[in-house]
């Protein structure tokens, strides 16, 4: 696979769970406002389901196409799309940073 490829589709990966983290940030921002006060046992259930999922969907954006890769028998590409993935998700990071550092 050509470089430019795995650096795209790493870029795509890396925004999905930026799109995804952003969905769950505002369901957790604004849930007290769709949800109500829950003040019971099922609160901190729904809240470890989440957790959770969104472990298994992150992981899965993340080292789910490297570990299929690996497995197929393309081990640098494989390292090399991991890699790329976490740039992206760095610098995203340092972004987010950097804004929430010029908002203050």
């Amino acid at each position: 696979m050509k470089k430019s490829t795995l650096v795209w589709q790493s870029l795509l990966h890396a925004l999905g769970v930026l799109v995804y983290i952003s969905v769950v940030a505002s369901i957790m921002f604004n849930g007290e406002k769709l949800f109500g006060g829950i003040n019971n046992f099922w609160g901190p259930v729904a809240f470890l389901l989440l957790f959770v999922l969104s472990a298994a969907i992150t992981g899965s954006l993340v080292f789910g196409r490297p570990a299929l890769m690996f497995l197929g028998g393309q081990k640098t590409e494989a390292v090399s799309f991991l890699l790329y993935t976490l740039a992206w998700l760095l610098a995203a990071t340092v972004v987010l940073f950097a804004i929430l550092l010029s908002l203050r």
